[in-house]
This record gives structure tokens, sequence and C-alpha cells, in this order.
């Protein structure tokens, strides 16, 4: 277990899930996923937010074991969806004189979720506003769509620690051994890289607080080089490219579509390019192209053409990163089609919807088998994509 230890008085009180595979039944999480809770003891008890129903028995033990025989006088909500909220009744039957805090847009959500009369157990707070528990301060800054609309993070200002909601998060249990980047990146882009203008704005307010601890609601509990997952965030959320390379996305049918890009790997390596990542929609994990998408600073579209548009997967990668505002990017085309290439064609319909995105000629066309010609223009493609020319669309 990564160290859970925060202050004195602040305690983890979550839990880890290793047996599950689908997180929000979409993104594979081969090493589970943790399920932050957090208290604060001090003359008023406060927990700040619950679990998802899976680890609620594990949940209520830490947090038993921490209260050592303790009330709880305060909840806060700092988002509702249900890994994090799922337990708000069980305390409100356990803690009969606890108080909810929250904004006015969770108390008019909370009735999706309970069937309970919470008049008069809610604190409603707004931005800016502080309340004291004895020797801490909690100071409550709203993040609207980071990612639904009721969420907001608490600033404790004795210990300067902030509780990011879903902000900072990472895919895995706090035993798992990996960098931070890369499963936290996935989880950006999956989950809020939708909403890069309102983490912007809660950059912009975190930016005022002297933070020396966040704590999110997934992930591992963070005390060191916060400017590096600071800096991560800024450039995830304003869109810039975070490497300079070349990510090769396809989606063949009969592997021809996928021989052809394997090719243009090696050319551009051979021409000197920093990285070249290829990835095998078909077969790899979607979440992870649309990370690796976000990533670099250049893409080529590899794909087959299918039922006149283009092969199924692409369509739905393309789709995915439409949705997350995919934009200032470099993006080459390879299509196939044995008798009316349509690939190239519906890819570039959908990237027109995208913003700054720079096409780079020439759109390679296969038909069925790569030739030479195939890979005459695939040199010329890599040698335009690492720095000649281009069209703006």
């Amino acid at each position: 277990m990564k160290e859970t230890t925060i202050t004195d008085s602040i305690l983890y009180v979550g839990a880890n899930d290793k047996d599950i595979r689908l997180f929000e039944s979409q993104y594979v999480v081969p090493n589970g996923m943790a399920y932050n809770s957090y208290l604060i003891k001090d003359e008023k008890n406060v927990i700040l937010d619950t679990v998802d129903r899976k680890v609620t028995n594990k949940w209520l033990e830490n947090l038993e074991k921490a209260l050592g025989g303790e009330t709880v006088d305060f909840l806060v909500v700092s988002h509702l969806e249900p890994d994090h909220a799922y337990n708000i009744g069980l305390l409100v039957e356990k803690y009969p004189d606890m108080k909810i805090i929250g904004n006015a847009i969770t108390f008019n959500m909370l009735p999706n979720f309970f069937a309970m009369d919470f008049t008069d157990r809610k604190i409603v707070v707004k931005e800016g506003d502080t309340i004291n528990i004895g020797k801490h301060t909690l100071q409550f800054f709203m993040a609207p769509m980071v990612h639904w609309p009721e969420v907001m993070v608490t600033y404790e200002q004795t210990e300067k620690v902030l509780f990011s909601a879903d902000g900072f998060g990472k895919f895995g249990t706090l035993d798992t051994e990996e960098s931070w980047d890369c499963e936290a990146r996935r989880y950006y882009f999956g989950i809020v890289g939708k909403y890069g203008a309102q983490v912007q704005a809660l950059l912009k307010k975190a930016s005022t607080l002297d933070i020396e601890i966040i704590c999110p609601l997934h992930g591992p509990i963070l005390t060191q080089n916060l400017q590096h997952y600071i800096e991560k965030y800024d450039i995830w959320s304003s869109y810039r490219p975070e490497d300079d390379g070349v990510f090769i996305a396809c989606a063949s049918i009969y592997g021809n579509t996928l021989e052809a890009a394997q090719k243009l790997k090696q050319i551009l390596e051979e021409k000197g390019a920093k990285k070249v990542v290829l990835a095998d929609l078909v077969r790899e994990d979607m979440a992870e192209a649309v990370e690796d998408a976000f990533r670099y600073d250049k893409i080529i579209l590899a794909a087959s053409s299918y039922n006149a548009g283009v092969f199924v997967p692409m369509e739905q990668f393309l789709h995915k990163l439409k949705e997350r505002n995919y934009q200032n990017r470099k993006i080459g085309m390879i299509e196939n089609g044995s008798w009316a290439p349509s690939a190239g064609k519906t890819m570039k319909s959908v990237l027109q919807e995208m913003k700054d995105i720079t096409l780079i000629e020439p759109l390679v066309t296969i038909q069925s088998t790569m030739k030479q010609n195939t890979i005459s223009q695939m040199e010329k493609l890599a040698d335009n994509i690492l720095g000649g020319e281009y069209n703006e669309i």
C-alpha cells in the first residue's frame, strides 16, 4: 500500500477494489481502482466523500477504526457520482445528527439518488465560503463540469491540503507500483477530457492557494513535486501536445492496412522521428489510443473503407476524439479500399468539425495491398508530417 498517512489529524479511510475489471463499465483497469475517502478529526469530525458500494464494508471498517468511537459531525459531498456518494444514505442512518455540506446543485441532485428528506441536515456553501471545525478551517471552491455540474473542491487552510474531487485522479489501486503520468493521463482524457476550459478555471483558482498536499478521490495522495502534476493538468486541459512524436492509429480488417501502418512506422523512424507509437484500434485498448492521440503532436489515421464510410473502430476512435474536443494537431491519413476508397473522405469530414487541425498531404490510398507506389506516397507523407507541407482545414 502506498503511503496513506496525510497528517496527524487528516486520515485516509478509503479502500481498494482489486476485483473490478471495467471502471464506469468501459475503462479497462488491470490494476484495479482506489476509492478515496478522508476523515478530519478535530472538535468536529468531518468525512470528505464516501465510496463505491463494492468497497463499503472495508470503508466502514477503516472509518470506524479511525473514529475510535467518536461520532461524525459533517459529511462534505464533493461529487455525487455513485462511486463516491453511494453511502450517503448509510451515514445518514448511522449518524442521525450529522450535517451534510454541499452546494445548491448538490442538494438539487441528491433526490435523484436518495429518497430522503435532507432539509434539516443540509449546509449550503457558496464559492469561497469557510467552515471552522476547531483547529482546521475548510474553504470551498466550485468546480462545475469537472466533470459533473455539482463538483466542488475543499481546501483545508491550516494544513494546506486540497481535496480535489476527481481532479488529479488516476486508475489503479494504491498498492500499484507504476508511473503516475500514464494512468492519470488515460484517466483524465477518458473522464475529464471534454471539459478543458472548466479545468483551466479550477487551476486558476488553485493557483491562489498555498497547497502542500493534494488528496484526489482516485489514485495516490500527492505530497511531493506538486508542480509536476499541476503542469500536466495545465497541458492536458489546454489541449497542448505533451510530447514530440507521431501516433499511428490503425483500423484494419484483414491486416493489409496494418501492414502499411507498420511500414510507415519504419519509414518515420528511419527519417529521425523522435517517437513513433502504433496502435491497433481493433485489438488494443481504445482509451489508451485516445490518451496517446492527445499526448503526441502528430497523428496518422490509417483505416480500411467500410460500407461507403470508414471501418467501425476508426469511426469510434474519431468520435471519442471529437467528443473530447481534440484540437491543435497535425494529422495525416492512409485509406484502403479495393474498388471505391471512402475512408479518407469520411475521416476528413469528422476532422473538419475539430479545431486547429492541420491536414498533412498526401492522402495515401491503398487499393487492397501495399505496393511500391504506396510506399513512395508514405515517404512523402512522412517527410511532410515531420516538417514539410500541410494544409489547414
